[in-house]
């Protein structure tokens, strides 16, 4: 039998109470994601610092750069048409400089991603944040529920997709023509996803409501 405590909050004892603190198994994988969130910011600034010195010269630091977004300059052709290497690059270009900022961008918009999930699959799984009145609090968070959250993480994720496929398509002559046909179909397939995910969304409401009147 459920009691109220000194409190006036129930108790939930036995099973119930066991299956309901089950919920806490969830926090070492919100860590996990705090850790991981600790990894992209520590990632974003070594980007950074290396675009900022190669921005003065440092030619370590542009190759770093050309490595890490695939970049390759102007090909090298033999007489039958053959890629036969690339011309070297001694200093930062314009198409360089945007596809490390989109890189960079990418960064923070998974970053907010990670900050949705571990805030607010808190907040609605395992336990409230008590923020009511705290200036810093997000807007989405004061209406944030399991549906919400899929919609958010969707549109979320559809933004994360159309910088890759914008990061490709600058880069475009480095790769097939078969990865950027299948990059555009995958972005698609997500943008559908999400419009699927916003419909059931808006129709279970719908139903909601009617059902309480």
């Amino acid at each position: 039998m459920n009691t109220p405590d000194l409190s006036g909050k129930r108790r939930l004892h036995g099973l119930p109470g066991l299956i309901f603190a089950s919920r806490w198994l969830q926090l070492p994988l919100y860590l996990g994601l705090i850790l991981a969130q600790a990894v992209y910011v520590y990632h974003f600034w070594v980007e950074l610092v290396h675009l900022v010195e190669a921005a003065f010269g440092s030619q370590t630091a542009l190759q770093q750069l050309v490595t890490s977004i695939g970049y390759k300059a102007q090909a090298i052709k033999d007489a039958a048409g053959n890629v036969t290497g690339y011309e070297p690059i001694k200093q930062l270009n314009e198409t360089i400089i945007m596809l490390v900022v989109l890189a960079l961008i990418d960064v923070v918009m998974i970053s907010n991603l990670l900050i949705m999930v571990i805030v607010g699959g808190y907040e609605t799984f395992v336990s409230r944040l008590n923020l009511e009145g705290h200036p810093d609090q997000p807007e989405w968070l004061s209406h944030v529920n399991a549906s919400v959250l899929k919609v958010k993480l969707a549109t979320a994720i559809i933004g994360i997709s159309s910088i890759h496929l914008l990061k490709t398509f600058i880069n475009a002559a480095n790769y097939e023509e078969k990865v950027l046909l299948w990059q555009t179909v995958i972005h698609v397939a997500f943008l559908f996803s999400a419009l699927a995910i916003a419909y059931a969304d808006k129709l279970m409401a719908g139903h909601s409501s009617k059902a309480q009147h």
